[in-house]
């Protein structure tokens, strides 16, 4: 009796499973699925994210049309905003944002009108490692010659970490450097940094130049000082890391708040309210994106690494950084303010 019960169940459970997939494929067949790049055209976020949205349709049941739209400003946080609060709900809109995005109401509360820990994250196609890299003409040598020389640098706009970076090291250790902000995109900066207009930029993903300026380092155009990240990256293993010049127990913790966002590097995440089957279809369909062979093919051919995190890893990282400790995001804060 006991195996027919539960032989009766599976099987209601599988046929469930099967109605709920059906359902879904009947709803996206047909459909345009948008993108959406919190950050401007020919980024590395906007690189990846349209990779991704060449191979994403093929995974998800009724293999909708994807596009990709760019909605930059405030450091994603417009895009976030818009889609908090306007959807569309029905998961015909994916989000793609600075991975900073998540620390954005303990950071930058002021203009944020969303809660990351209600949004509904797929997953991020990448753990990141971040570099401060110069123009070879930089009169600096070292991380910490930047305590003793200022150096002029890039960036889009406060919440990133072009910006939020330098920032936090010129308060918690005296660096000098002059941040810049109002560049659409880091190939905006790299042409500032060309033309002289700045001497570099204090942070923005590895793979990011690999991708954009590739002949940059094959030429020695640029300097790289120091790595962003938890652990060092394997092409990196000479590069001092940022981290390491916290020596109290409060200047790691806000390094730490700053450097989690690296774990989810490349996220992407729909808008609260959407069915529970599209959102757990649409997970599944980036989690197999991440595994498609075309797809990693061509990653590598755009020097885009390739180490996911699921929907559901990245929403308990999201979670974990809200519970940061009031006083930390108050020091970390404090010092993305300061002029």
């Amino acid at each position: 009796m006991k195996r027919a019960l539960l032989a009766l169940a599976i099987s209601l459970a599988t046929g469930a499973s099967a109605l709920a997939q059906q359902d879904v494929a009947d709803f996206y067949r047909g459909k345009t699925l948008r993108i959406v790049v919190g950050v401007g055209v020919g980024s590395g976020y906007d690189v990846n994210a349209r990779a991704v949205a060449r191979h994403l349709a093929a995974h998800i049941p009724g293999n909708p049309t994807v596009i990709v739209q760019n909605q930059p400003g405030a450091g994603s946080v417009t895009m976030a905003n818009a889609l908090f609060n306007n959807g569309p709900f029905d998961g015909t809109v994916i989000g793609v944002p600075f991975n900073g995005l998540p620390t954005a109401p303990l950071l930058q509360p002021g203009g944020v009108r969303f809660d990351p820990v209600k949004l509904l994250w797929l997953g991020s196609s990448n753990r990141e490692t971040q570099i401060t890299y110069l123009w070879h003409t930089a009169p600096v040598e070292k991380f910490e010659d930047i305590r003793n020389t200022q150096i002029v640098v890039g960036a889009q706009a406060p919440g990133t970490t072009q910006y939020d970076y330098p920032m936090l090291v010129n308060a918690l250790f005296g660096f000098k450097f002059k941040v810049i902000t109002g560049y659409e995109s880091t190939p905006k900066i790299h042409l500032a940094m060309e033309s002289g207009e700045v001497q570099g930029n204090a942070a923005s993903n590895w793979t990011t130049l690999r991708a954009l300026s590739p002949q940059w380092i094959a030429e020695k155009k640029v300097k790289v000082l120091a790595q962003w990240a938890l652990r060092k990256h394997p092409d990196l293993q000479q590069v001092p890391m940022a981290l390491d010049l916290a020596k109290a127990d409060a200047e790691r913790q806000a390094m730490l708040l700053m450097l989690a966002r690296l774990e989810y590097g490349r996220p992407f995440f729909l808008p609260p309210g959407v069915p529970a089957e599209r959102v757990e279809a649409l997970r599944r369909a980036f989690d197999a994106t991440m595994k498609d062979k075309d797809f990693t093919a061509e990653a590598a051919k755009l020097n885009l690494d390739v180490d996911p995190l699921t929907g559901e890893q990245v929403a308990a990282l999201v979670e974990q950084v809200s519970r940061t400790a009031p006083e930390t995001a108050a020091r970390v804060r404090a010092a993305l303010e300061a002029k």
